[in-house]
């Protein structure tokens, strides 16, 4: 199944992103006009040539946690120069997955310390974030296409 772009309302889908297969261990997902490739490493059968869908979902989060200090700093008319997020993921040894997520906001010295709170607040508002805290609930029915 390709993706329809006549469906996108402007520009984008907000309910609906359709994923596709173009060979290998390739996975797409479609949503308004951009695609997301992924694929698998050569260990997992794909070539390499695109992140794993985890790691998107990962870089996603810090991703997001980056709008918005993007954000707070612009509305502040403070300088994003030599802001970074280092984001570090702890492994769970009993369940092999992620426990914890770390989102470490690395400010310049001469960043405003009235504002080192909030900066860190403006993060923690990341649509992102929020999701894994109260997950949505899964459906994963089947349907045959046209």
């Amino acid at each position: 199944m390709r993706f329809n772009r006549q469906q996108a309302k402007d520009g984008f889908l907000r309910n609906e992103f359709i994923i596709d297969f173009p060979g290998g261990a390739r996975v797409d997902t479609h949503f308004g006009p951009y695609t997301v490739m992924t694929d698998q490493p050569p260990s997992g059968g794909g070539q390499g040539s695109a992140p794993t869908p985890f790691s998107v979902f990962l870089a996603s989060i810090g991703a997001c946690a980056g709008i918005y200090v993007l954000g707070f700093c612009r509305q502040r008319g403070l300088a994003t120069d030599g802001i970074r997020i280092v984001q570090r993921m702890e492994m769970d040894p009993l369940t092999h997955m992620i426990g914890k997520i770390a989102l470490d906001i690395q400010l310049p010295p001469d960043f405003p310390e009235k504002y080192k709170e909030a900066v860190i607040r403006s993060a923690e508002q990341c649509a992102v974030k929020k999701h894994l805290e109260n997950p949505p609930k899964f459906a994963v029915p089947t349907s045959v296409s046209a």
